[in-house]
C-alpha cells in the first residue's frame, strides 16, 4: 500500500502530492464543524495543523514531525494536545460518525468489526501487553485495539475505537494510575468492546443492513444472541468446530457443510479485491434454531477454488426469503476494514503515535480516523467528479 501520495481507489490513478495538499486546504470547512469542540483558540488551530499534518507526506506522523510540519520548533505544543489541552476525544468521535454517515450513509451499509495490533517497546503504553497480533500474525509487545467500519456503496470509513485493556493492566491499580484509565474502565473482552461499539451506532442511527466480523466475534457468546434481540441482521465468522442445530442433533459446522451435495454449491464474487472479483464456492446451510418471526438462522460456507479443503464458516442471521448474493456480499464486505487499517496506518499515521496515556492515544486515533475519512471522502468525490465511474469500491 502505498503512502499518501501514492494512495489508489480500484483502478483510479495514483494522486499526487499537489492534490492532496489541495484537498488539505478543505480541512477548514471541516474544522468549522470542530470549532465548538476545542474552545480556546490556540488548541483549536493546533488540532487543525494535527490533522493537516496527519494527511500531508510527512515521513513520520509523529510529535516531533507534525511539529515542524506545523511551524514549531518543538513537540510539547502536539503533546499537550493530545495529553492536557481541554476537549473530549469521546465527543469528535460522535462527530467522525456523523462526518461519514453524512457522506457515505447508506440503508445497505455494512457494520465491520476487527481488531488490529500497535506493535510498541517497554511496558508503559496504556494496554502494551505481550499478545497476539493479527497485524504481526504472531504474540508480540503490542495494543490491541477493536475498530468499527462502515462500508457502503458510497464508500468506506472507520465510526468508532476501543483500546482493549488486558487483566494485566484493568488489575493493576498502580500502572492505571501511571496511564490515567478512568476508574469506570473495567476489563472488557472483545467481544464485549465490539458490542459498545455496535450499541452506540444502533443509538445514533447509523443506517446499515449488516454486521460482519471474524470468529473473535461469532464466537463470543454474548454478541449474537444480543444482535438477535436487537434485530440486526449479521454474517459473523466461526471455527470448523462450532456446535450447531440439525434436526434434533448438533454437528459440526464442518461436519453440517460436509453433507452438502455438488449442486448445493454456487460461485459467487464476495466483491473485487486487487486482482479482479474474488470468486469463491458458497453454500448455506439452514439450521433449526428459533428464530423471531420472519427471521432465520443459517451456517454459511466459503470454500476456495485454488484450495478446495479450505473452508471457512459463518453464523448468519437475518431476515427469511434473503437471497444468498447477498448475505455473500455482506460476508465479503469485511475484508474492507483490512484495507482501511492499510490506509489509515500508511496515509494518515494511525500507528505511527509516540503517547502512553489512555487520554492521549484515544485522542491521537480519533483525529487519525477523522483525517481518514476526510481523506476517503474527499478522494471518492474527486473520483465521481472526474468520471471514473468504475473506481468505486464496491461492498
Amino acid at each position: 500500500m502505498a503512502g499518501a501520495a501514492g494512495s489508489t481507489v480500484g483502478s483510479a490513478a495514483p494522486l499526487s502530492r499537489e492534490t492532496i495538499a489541495t484537498w488539505a486546504a478543505g480541512l477548514d470547512d471541516l474544522m468549522a464543524h470542530l470549532a465548538p469542540r476545542f474552545r480556546r483558540l490556540e488548541v483549536r488551530e493546533r488540532a487543525r495543523r494535527y490533522l493537516a499534518g496527519l494527511l500531508a507526506p510527512v515521513e513520520r506522523k509523529n510529535g516531533w514531525q507534525l511539529a515542524e510540519h506545523g511551524g514549531e520548533r518543538h513537540p510539547r505544543g502536539v503533546q499537550r494536545l493530545l495529553d492536557a489541552a481541554q476537549w473530549d476525544a469521546e465527543v469528535v468521535r460522535d462527530d467522525l460518525r456523523s462526518y461519514v454517515v453524512e457522506h457515505l450513509g447508506h440503508p445497505h451499509g455494512v457494520l465491520v468489526l476487527d481488531e488490529t495490533g500497535f506493535l510498541k517497546k517497554g511496558m508503559k503504553s496504556c494496554g502494551v501487553a505481550r499478545q497476539y497480533s493479527g497485524t504481526a500474525g504472531r504474540t508480540e509487545n503490542c495494543q490491541v485495539a477493536v475498530f468499527l467500519a462502515y462500508a457502503t456503496p458510497h464508500g468506506r470509513a472507520f465510526l468508532d475505537r476501543a483500546l482493549y485493556l488486558p487483566r494485566s493492566w484493568t488489575d493493576d491499580p498502580a500502572r492505571r494510575a501511571e496511564a490515567g484509565v478512568p476508574d469506570t474502565v473495567v476489563f472488557a473482552t472483545k467481544g464485549a468492546l465490539a458490542k459498545s461499539l455496535l450499541q452506540r451506532v444502533f443509538t445514533a442511527g447509523v443506517p446499515a443492513a449488516w454486521v460482519v466480523g471474524d470468529t473473535v466475534y461469532g464466537a463470543t457468546p454474548e454478541l449474537r444472541p444480543w444482535l438477535e434481540r436487537e434485530r440486526r441482521a449479521y454474517v459473523l465468522a466461526v471455527p470448523h468446530a462450532h456446535r450447531v442445530w440439525r434436526g434434533a442433533k448438533q454437528a459440526s459446522a464442518r461436519t453440517a457443510v460436509a453433507a452438502v451435495p455438488r449442486e448445493g454449491w454456487q460461485r459467487l464474487t464476495a466483491g473485487d479485491g486487487s486482482q479482479g472479483p474474488r470468486l469463491y464456492d458458497w453454500a448455506w446451510v439452514p439450521l433449526d434454531a428459533a428464530a423471531p418471526t420472519g427471521w432465520m438462522h443459517a451456517l454459511l460456507a466459503r470454500r476456495s477454488l485454488s484450495a478446495p479443503d479450505e473452508v471457512a464458516y459463518y453464523r448468519v442471521f437475518a431476515p427469511v426469503d434473503t437471497p444468498l448474493d447477498d448475505v455473500v456480499r455482506a460476508a465479503g464486505s469485511r475484508w474492507s476494514i483490512e484495507e482501511g487499517f492499510e490506509r489509515a496506518k500508511s496515509d494518515v499515521g494511525l500507528d505511527q503515535y509516540e503517547v502512553r496515556t489512555w487520554t492521549a492515544w484515544h485522542r491521537h486515533v480519533t483525529l487519525a480516523l477523522l483525517a481518514h475519512a476526510y481523506l476517503e471522502v474527499t478522494r471518492l468525490t474527486a473520483i465521481r467528479g472526474a468520471g471514473k465511474k468504475g473506481a468505486l469500491p464496491p461492498i
